[in-house]
Protein backbone atom coordinates (compact mmCIF):
# COMPACT_ATOMS: atom_id res chain seq x y z
CA UNK A 1 0.00 0.00 0.00
CA UNK A 2 2.73 2.20 0.53
CA UNK A 3 4.18 1.60 -2.61
CA UNK A 4 0.94 2.33 -4.11
CA UNK A 5 0.91 5.87 -2.37
CA UNK A 6 4.14 6.38 -3.36
CA UNK A 7 3.48 6.01 -7.24
CA UNK A 8 0.32 7.80 -6.54
CA UNK A 9 2.31 10.83 -5.41
CA UNK A 10 4.70 10.80 -7.54
CA UNK A 11 2.50 10.77 -10.80
CA UNK A 12 0.74 14.07 -8.97
CA UNK A 13 4.05 15.39 -9.23
CA UNK A 14 5.37 14.15 -12.47
CA UNK A 15 4.48 17.90 -14.30
CA UNK A 16 3.91 20.57 -12.16
CA UNK A 17 2.82 22.73 -15.17
CA UNK A 18 0.40 20.56 -16.79
CA UNK A 19 -3.04 22.58 -16.93
CA UNK A 20 -1.81 25.63 -15.24
CA UNK A 21 -1.81 27.78 -18.49
CA UNK A 22 -5.25 28.25 -20.64
CA UNK A 23 -5.78 30.71 -23.72
CA UNK A 24 -8.08 32.01 -26.13
CA UNK A 25 -7.36 33.29 -29.69
CA UNK A 26 -8.51 36.53 -30.31
CA UNK A 27 -8.34 39.18 -33.66
CA UNK A 28 -4.65 39.91 -33.81
CA UNK A 29 -3.69 38.59 -31.05
CA UNK A 30 -4.39 35.46 -28.04
CA UNK A 31 -5.32 36.04 -24.45
CA UNK A 32 -3.89 33.67 -21.80
CA UNK A 33 -4.60 32.97 -18.03
CA UNK A 34 -2.02 31.67 -15.66
CA UNK A 35 -1.12 31.00 -11.99
CA UNK A 36 -0.21 35.03 -11.88
CA UNK A 37 -3.75 36.17 -13.68
CA UNK A 38 -4.92 36.87 -17.06
CA UNK A 39 -3.54 38.76 -20.14
CA UNK A 40 -3.96 39.48 -23.65
CA UNK A 41 -1.18 40.15 -26.24
CA UNK A 42 -1.96 42.31 -29.82
CA UNK A 43 -0.12 42.75 -32.43
CA UNK A 44 -0.71 46.13 -33.66
CA UNK A 45 -1.07 47.83 -36.74
CA UNK A 46 2.20 49.35 -36.37
CA UNK A 47 4.02 45.89 -35.84
CA UNK A 48 4.72 46.12 -31.97
CA UNK A 49 2.98 43.78 -29.41
CA UNK A 50 0.66 45.38 -26.58
CA UNK A 51 0.12 43.13 -23.22
CA UNK A 52 -2.63 44.08 -21.09
CA UNK A 53 -3.68 42.74 -18.04
CA UNK A 54 -7.20 41.16 -17.57
CA UNK A 55 -9.08 41.45 -14.24
CA UNK A 56 -11.15 37.94 -13.82
CA UNK A 57 -13.71 38.05 -11.27
CA UNK A 58 -15.95 35.26 -10.52
CA UNK A 59 -19.69 34.93 -9.80
CA UNK A 60 -18.88 31.50 -7.80
CA UNK A 61 -16.51 33.20 -5.61
CA UNK A 62 -19.28 35.43 -4.26
CA UNK A 63 -22.23 32.45 -4.18
CA UNK A 64 -20.59 28.57 -3.66
CA UNK A 65 -23.28 27.01 -4.40
CA UNK A 66 -22.54 28.09 -8.42
CA UNK A 67 -18.99 25.76 -7.98
CA UNK A 68 -20.41 22.46 -7.05
CA UNK A 69 -19.99 19.93 -10.16
CA UNK A 70 -22.15 20.24 -13.02
CA UNK A 71 -23.47 23.38 -11.89
CA UNK A 72 -19.92 25.28 -12.11
CA UNK A 73 -19.56 24.36 -15.37
CA UNK A 74 -22.57 26.26 -16.66
CA UNK A 75 -21.62 29.16 -15.09
CA UNK A 76 -18.00 29.04 -16.19
CA UNK A 77 -19.43 28.73 -19.67
CA UNK A 78 -21.24 31.91 -19.35
CA UNK A 79 -18.59 33.54 -17.82
CA UNK A 80 -16.09 32.69 -20.74
CA UNK A 81 -18.40 33.61 -23.48
CA UNK A 82 -18.92 36.42 -21.73
CA UNK A 83 -15.30 37.74 -21.11
CA UNK A 84 -14.24 35.89 -24.11
CA UNK A 85 -16.62 38.42 -26.36
CA UNK A 86 -15.28 41.25 -24.97
CA UNK A 87 -11.42 40.57 -25.13
CA UNK A 88 -12.21 39.71 -28.91
CA UNK A 89 -13.96 42.80 -29.58
CA UNK A 90 -11.25 44.94 -27.49
CA UNK A 91 -8.30 43.06 -29.56
CA UNK A 92 -9.86 44.06 -32.78
CA UNK A 93 -9.80 47.35 -31.84
CA UNK A 94 -6.46 47.05 -30.53
CA UNK A 95 -5.16 45.55 -33.28
CA UNK A 96 -6.67 48.49 -35.96
CA UNK A 97 -9.46 46.05 -37.31
CA UNK A 98 -11.53 48.30 -36.78
CA UNK A 99 -10.60 51.19 -38.00
CA UNK A 100 -13.42 52.73 -40.72
CA UNK A 101 -12.03 53.22 -43.71
CA UNK A 102 -14.87 54.68 -45.25
CA UNK A 103 -15.60 58.35 -44.88
CA UNK A 104 -19.07 59.11 -43.50
CA UNK A 105 -20.21 59.85 -47.54
CA UNK A 106 -18.96 55.96 -48.24
CA UNK A 107 -20.94 54.63 -45.11
CA UNK A 108 -24.10 53.00 -46.51
CA UNK A 109 -27.60 54.47 -45.26
CA UNK A 110 -27.93 51.53 -41.95
CA UNK A 111 -24.54 52.63 -41.20
CA UNK A 112 -25.12 56.22 -41.34
CA UNK A 113 -28.39 56.23 -39.48
CA UNK A 114 -26.77 53.62 -37.22
CA UNK A 115 -23.76 56.53 -36.70
CA UNK A 116 -26.42 59.49 -36.37
CA UNK A 117 -28.42 58.03 -33.71
CA UNK A 118 -25.98 56.05 -31.30
CA UNK A 119 -22.73 57.65 -32.20
CA UNK A 120 -19.76 56.35 -29.81
CA UNK A 121 -21.77 53.81 -29.12
CA UNK A 122 -22.15 52.21 -32.45
CA UNK A 123 -20.15 49.31 -32.12
CA UNK A 124 -21.14 48.29 -28.89
CA UNK A 125 -24.90 48.15 -30.46
CA UNK A 126 -23.96 46.25 -33.27
CA UNK A 127 -21.92 43.96 -31.11
CA UNK A 128 -25.02 43.36 -29.71
CA UNK A 129 -27.09 42.90 -32.59
CA UNK A 130 -24.81 40.40 -33.79
CA UNK A 131 -24.67 38.86 -30.63
CA UNK A 132 -28.57 37.98 -30.94
CA UNK A 133 -28.43 37.19 -34.24
CA UNK A 134 -25.87 34.34 -33.93
CA UNK A 135 -27.41 33.04 -31.10
CA UNK A 136 -30.51 32.88 -32.97
CA UNK A 137 -28.73 31.41 -35.68
CA UNK A 138 -27.42 28.97 -33.56
CA UNK A 139 -31.01 28.15 -32.47
CA UNK A 140 -32.03 27.41 -36.08
CA UNK A 141 -29.29 25.55 -37.16
CA UNK A 142 -27.99 23.40 -34.05
CA UNK A 143 -31.42 22.99 -32.89
CA UNK A 144 -34.87 23.66 -34.82
CA UNK A 145 -33.47 22.70 -38.03
CA UNK A 146 -32.45 19.22 -37.09
CA UNK A 147 -35.70 18.52 -35.02
CA UNK A 148 -37.73 19.63 -37.80
CA UNK A 149 -36.35 17.41 -40.49
CA UNK A 150 -36.30 14.63 -38.02
CA UNK A 151 -39.55 15.20 -37.59
CA UNK A 152 -40.58 15.13 -41.44
CA UNK A 153 -38.43 12.15 -42.30
CA UNK A 154 -40.35 10.28 -39.48
CA UNK A 155 -43.79 11.17 -40.13
CA UNK A 156 -43.85 10.41 -43.92
CA UNK A 157 -40.61 8.45 -44.63
CA UNK A 158 -40.11 6.10 -41.77
CA UNK A 159 -44.23 6.39 -40.36
CA UNK A 160 -43.13 6.86 -36.87
CA UNK A 161 -40.49 4.34 -36.70
CA UNK A 162 -37.62 6.71 -35.41
CA UNK A 163 -39.84 8.09 -32.53
CA UNK A 164 -41.25 4.58 -31.64
CA UNK A 165 -37.31 3.14 -31.21
CA UNK A 166 -36.04 6.27 -29.78
CA UNK A 167 -33.79 6.83 -32.53
CA UNK A 168 -34.74 10.59 -33.18
CA UNK A 169 -32.65 12.07 -31.17
CA UNK A 170 -29.72 9.78 -32.50
CA UNK A 171 -30.68 11.13 -35.68
CA UNK A 172 -30.91 14.93 -35.02
CA UNK A 173 -27.57 14.71 -33.16
CA UNK A 174 -26.11 13.23 -36.45
CA UNK A 175 -27.34 15.78 -38.41
CA UNK A 176 -25.53 18.49 -35.88
CA UNK A 177 -22.95 17.04 -35.83
CA UNK A 178 -22.72 17.39 -40.30
CA UNK A 179 -23.70 21.03 -39.73
CA UNK A 180 -20.81 21.91 -37.29
CA UNK A 181 -18.51 20.26 -39.62
CA UNK A 182 -19.73 21.95 -42.57
CA UNK A 183 -19.97 25.33 -40.72
CA UNK A 184 -15.83 25.15 -39.51
CA UNK A 185 -14.93 23.92 -42.98
CA UNK A 186 -16.83 27.06 -44.45
CA UNK A 187 -15.59 29.62 -41.69
CA UNK A 188 -11.77 28.25 -42.12
CA UNK A 189 -11.52 29.17 -45.78
CA UNK A 190 -12.42 33.00 -44.68
CA UNK A 191 -8.99 35.26 -44.68
CA UNK A 192 -9.59 37.05 -41.74
CA UNK A 193 -10.86 33.53 -39.35
CA UNK A 194 -7.82 31.49 -40.90
CA UNK A 195 -5.58 34.24 -38.92
CA UNK A 196 -7.52 33.58 -35.92
CA UNK A 197 -6.84 29.94 -36.40
CA UNK A 198 -3.55 30.56 -37.13
CA UNK A 199 -3.57 32.73 -33.71
CA UNK A 200 -5.16 29.68 -31.88
CA UNK A 201 -2.79 26.99 -33.48
CA UNK A 202 -0.03 29.89 -31.84
CA UNK A 203 -1.89 29.74 -28.41
CA UNK A 204 -1.79 25.67 -28.15
CA UNK A 205 1.99 25.37 -29.51
CA UNK A 206 3.27 27.97 -26.56
CA UNK A 207 1.23 26.15 -23.92
CA UNK A 208 2.90 22.70 -24.98
CA UNK A 209 6.40 24.40 -24.97
CA UNK A 210 5.41 25.98 -21.21
CA UNK A 211 4.47 22.95 -20.00
CA UNK A 212 7.17 20.49 -21.43
CA UNK A 213 9.75 23.29 -19.14
CA UNK A 214 11.11 24.70 -22.32
CA UNK A 215 12.30 28.22 -22.46
CA UNK A 216 9.42 30.12 -24.31
CA UNK A 217 11.47 30.96 -27.41
CA UNK A 218 9.88 30.89 -30.95
CA UNK A 219 12.02 28.05 -31.83
CA UNK A 220 11.32 26.07 -29.21
CA UNK A 221 7.37 26.88 -29.53
CA UNK A 222 7.56 26.45 -33.17
CA UNK A 223 8.69 22.15 -32.12
CA UNK A 224 4.91 21.33 -30.41
CA UNK A 225 1.74 20.34 -31.64
CA UNK A 226 -1.64 22.87 -32.29
CA UNK A 227 -3.94 20.11 -31.53
CA UNK A 228 -5.06 20.40 -27.77
CA UNK A 229 -7.48 17.47 -26.16
CA UNK A 230 -9.11 20.22 -24.11
CA UNK A 231 -9.45 22.76 -26.94
CA UNK A 232 -13.21 24.23 -27.47
CA UNK A 233 -13.57 22.15 -30.86
CA UNK A 234 -13.46 19.22 -28.14
CA UNK A 235 -15.48 20.51 -25.99
CA UNK A 236 -18.49 21.30 -28.42
CA UNK A 237 -18.19 17.55 -29.82
CA UNK A 238 -18.57 16.37 -26.28
CA UNK A 239 -21.70 18.96 -26.11
CA UNK A 240 -22.83 17.12 -29.02
CA UNK A 241 -22.17 13.38 -27.88
CA UNK A 242 -23.54 14.00 -24.75
CA UNK A 243 -27.10 16.00 -26.06
CA UNK A 244 -27.47 12.91 -28.13
CA UNK A 245 -27.27 10.63 -24.79
CA UNK A 246 -29.43 12.43 -22.67
CA UNK A 247 -31.68 13.26 -25.11
CA UNK A 248 -32.07 9.70 -26.04
CA UNK A 249 -32.93 8.57 -21.93
CA UNK A 250 -35.18 11.56 -22.37
CA UNK A 251 -37.28 10.23 -25.48
CA UNK A 252 -37.18 6.90 -23.72
CA UNK A 253 -38.35 7.79 -20.37
CA UNK A 254 -41.50 10.28 -22.24
CA UNK A 255 -42.22 7.88 -24.85
CA UNK A 256 -43.81 6.05 -21.65
CA UNK A 257 -46.36 8.73 -21.23
CA UNK A 258 -48.45 8.42 -23.99
CA UNK A 259 -51.04 10.48 -22.67
CA UNK A 260 -48.47 13.47 -22.38
CA UNK A 261 -49.81 15.62 -25.26
CA UNK A 262 -50.56 18.94 -26.56
CA UNK A 263 -53.81 19.40 -28.89
CA UNK A 264 -53.88 15.56 -28.90
CA UNK A 265 -50.33 15.16 -30.10
CA UNK A 266 -47.74 13.85 -28.21
CA UNK A 267 -45.28 15.73 -27.03
CA UNK A 268 -42.57 13.85 -29.10
CA UNK A 269 -44.31 15.00 -32.60
CA UNK A 270 -44.29 18.82 -31.67
CA UNK A 271 -41.80 20.71 -32.86
CA UNK A 272 -41.58 23.70 -30.82
CA UNK A 273 -42.31 21.36 -27.87
CA UNK A 274 -39.18 19.22 -28.17
CA UNK A 275 -37.38 21.89 -29.50
CA UNK A 276 -37.37 23.74 -25.96
CA UNK A 277 -37.00 20.39 -23.98
CA UNK A 278 -33.63 20.64 -25.73
CA UNK A 279 -33.03 24.00 -24.85
CA UNK A 280 -33.68 23.25 -21.18
CA UNK A 281 -31.47 19.88 -20.81
CA UNK A 282 -28.26 22.31 -22.46
CA UNK A 283 -27.55 23.69 -19.30
CA UNK A 284 -27.06 19.99 -17.99
CA UNK A 285 -25.33 18.82 -21.30
CA UNK A 286 -22.82 21.97 -20.70
CA UNK A 287 -22.60 20.65 -16.99
CA UNK A 288 -21.93 17.10 -17.91
CA UNK A 289 -19.42 18.24 -20.68
CA UNK A 290 -17.43 20.63 -18.39
CA UNK A 291 -16.90 17.54 -15.93
CA UNK A 292 -15.96 14.98 -18.12
CA UNK A 293 -13.15 17.85 -19.40
CA UNK A 294 -11.73 18.38 -16.14
CA UNK A 295 -11.49 14.32 -15.84
CA UNK A 296 -10.02 13.89 -19.42
CA UNK A 297 -7.05 16.66 -18.30
CA UNK A 298 -6.17 14.46 -15.91
CA UNK A 299 -6.21 11.01 -16.82
CA UNK A 300 -5.08 9.10 -19.86
CA UNK A 301 -7.42 6.26 -20.34
CA UNK A 302 -8.98 4.20 -23.37
CA UNK A 303 -12.60 6.76 -22.54
CA UNK A 304 -10.41 10.05 -22.41
CA UNK A 305 -8.61 9.17 -25.75
CA UNK A 306 -11.96 7.73 -27.69
CA UNK A 307 -14.41 11.10 -26.58
CA UNK A 308 -11.01 13.20 -27.05
CA UNK A 309 -10.43 11.80 -30.71
CA UNK A 310 -13.00 13.24 -32.96
CA UNK A 311 -12.18 16.93 -31.21
CA UNK A 312 -8.45 16.42 -32.04
CA UNK A 313 -9.46 15.61 -35.49
CA UNK A 314 -11.66 18.75 -36.30
CA UNK A 315 -8.86 20.75 -35.38
CA UNK A 316 -7.27 20.22 -38.28
CA UNK A 317 -9.89 22.79 -39.34
CA UNK A 318 -9.63 25.34 -36.33
CA UNK A 319 -6.21 25.13 -35.76
CA UNK A 320 -4.07 26.25 -38.43
CA UNK A 321 0.38 26.58 -38.21
CA UNK A 322 1.00 29.99 -37.19
CA UNK A 323 4.08 32.13 -38.26
CA UNK A 324 6.74 33.36 -35.84
CA UNK A 325 5.07 36.67 -35.47
CA UNK A 326 1.96 35.13 -33.83
CA UNK A 327 4.37 32.94 -32.04
CA UNK A 328 5.71 35.68 -30.43
CA UNK A 329 2.27 36.97 -29.24
CA UNK A 330 1.42 34.19 -27.80
CA UNK A 331 4.70 34.04 -25.56
CA UNK A 332 4.46 37.33 -25.01
CA UNK A 333 1.02 37.05 -23.18
CA UNK A 334 1.88 33.50 -21.38
CA UNK A 335 4.97 35.43 -19.96
CA UNK A 336 2.41 37.81 -18.55
CA UNK A 337 0.70 35.70 -16.45
CA UNK A 338 3.19 32.75 -15.32
CA UNK A 339 5.12 35.09 -12.84
CA UNK A 340 8.99 35.28 -13.53
CA UNK A 341 10.10 32.54 -11.29
CA UNK A 342 8.53 29.90 -14.05
CA UNK A 343 9.94 31.76 -17.31
CA UNK A 344 12.82 29.50 -17.56
CA UNK A 345 13.40 25.94 -17.47
CA UNK A 346 14.15 24.41 -13.53
CA UNK A 347 16.19 21.37 -13.02
CA UNK A 348 13.52 19.99 -11.39
CA UNK A 349 10.76 20.63 -14.17
CA UNK A 350 13.26 19.30 -16.59
CA UNK A 351 14.08 16.11 -14.33
CA UNK A 352 10.47 15.23 -14.30
CA UNK A 353 10.09 15.70 -17.98
CA UNK A 354 12.42 13.04 -18.46
CA UNK A 355 11.04 10.67 -16.50
CA UNK A 356 7.40 11.33 -17.84
CA UNK A 357 8.12 11.25 -21.48
CA UNK A 358 5.59 8.75 -22.01
CA UNK A 359 3.12 10.92 -20.47
CA UNK A 360 3.42 13.40 -23.28
CA UNK A 361 2.86 10.82 -26.38
CA UNK A 362 -0.87 9.98 -26.00
CA UNK A 363 -1.55 11.81 -28.65
CA UNK A 364 -0.12 9.70 -30.88
CA UNK A 365 -2.87 7.49 -30.37
CA UNK A 366 -5.12 9.69 -32.08
CA UNK A 367 -3.37 9.34 -35.90
CA UNK A 368 -1.52 11.35 -37.74
CA UNK A 369 -0.56 15.17 -37.15
CA UNK A 370 -0.68 16.15 -40.25
CA UNK A 371 2.09 17.16 -42.91
CA UNK A 372 2.92 20.43 -41.19
CA UNK A 373 2.84 18.99 -37.56
CA UNK A 374 6.41 17.36 -36.10
CA UNK A 375 6.17 13.49 -35.64
CA UNK A 376 4.26 12.35 -31.63
CA UNK A 377 7.49 10.60 -30.87
CA UNK A 378 10.60 13.41 -31.29
CA UNK A 379 12.86 14.40 -29.12
CA UNK A 380 15.20 17.18 -30.39
CA UNK A 381 14.75 20.08 -32.62
CA UNK A 382 13.60 18.17 -35.33
CA UNK A 383 11.57 16.08 -33.64
CA UNK A 384 10.31 17.87 -29.94
CA UNK A 385 9.02 15.26 -27.86
CA UNK A 386 5.31 16.76 -27.25
CA UNK A 387 3.61 18.13 -24.36
CA UNK A 388 0.27 16.45 -23.29
CA UNK A 389 -1.35 19.83 -24.28
CA UNK A 390 -4.55 20.35 -22.00
CA UNK A 391 -5.43 23.95 -22.17
CA UNK A 392 -7.29 23.98 -18.75
CA UNK A 393 -5.17 25.50 -15.76
CA UNK A 394 -4.72 23.94 -12.49
CA UNK A 395 -4.42 28.03 -10.99
CA UNK A 396 -5.95 30.88 -11.77
CA UNK A 397 -9.14 31.95 -13.50
CA UNK A 398 -11.51 30.80 -16.52
CA UNK A 399 -10.00 31.20 -19.75
CA UNK A 400 -12.64 32.92 -21.99
CA UNK A 401 -12.93 30.91 -25.25
CA UNK A 402 -15.26 31.70 -28.22
CA UNK A 403 -14.54 28.43 -29.30
CA UNK A 404 -16.06 27.35 -26.01
CA UNK A 405 -14.22 26.21 -22.83
CA UNK A 406 -10.70 26.25 -24.08
CA UNK A 407 -8.53 26.76 -21.13
CA UNK A 408 -10.98 26.58 -17.96
CA UNK A 409 -9.10 25.76 -14.58
CA UNK A 410 -8.30 23.29 -12.76
CA UNK A 411 -7.66 24.63 -8.82
CA UNK A 412 -7.24 20.59 -6.82
CA UNK A 413 -6.51 23.05 -3.52
CA UNK A 414 -10.45 24.15 -3.32
CA UNK A 415 -13.38 21.75 -4.78
CA UNK A 416 -15.12 25.31 -4.46
CA UNK A 417 -13.66 26.86 -7.08
CA UNK A 418 -14.72 25.02 -10.35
Amino acid sequence: MAKDKNNTNKKKEVNPRLGKAGGQALIEGIMMNGPGGAAMSVRQSDGTILTVPKETKHIRDKVKFLGIPVIRGVVNFIESMIVGYKCLMESAELSGQMELEETEEEMSKVDKWISDHFGPKMMAVISAIAMVLGVLLAFVLFIYLPVTVINLLDNYVFDGFLVNHALRPLCEGVIRIVIYVIYLAAVSKMKDIKRVFMYHGAEHKTIFCYEAGEELTVENVKKYKRFHPRCGTSFMFLILIISILLSSILSLILSQFPNLTINGTHVLDVRWAWSLIKILILPLVMGFGYEFLRYAGRHDNAVTRFFSAPGLWMQRLTTKEPDDDMIEVGIAALKAVIGENEQNVSEEDQKKREENADYFKQISLFGSNGDDVPPVNAKTADNAEPAEDFDIPESGGDIPDMDALDGEAIDETDSSDR
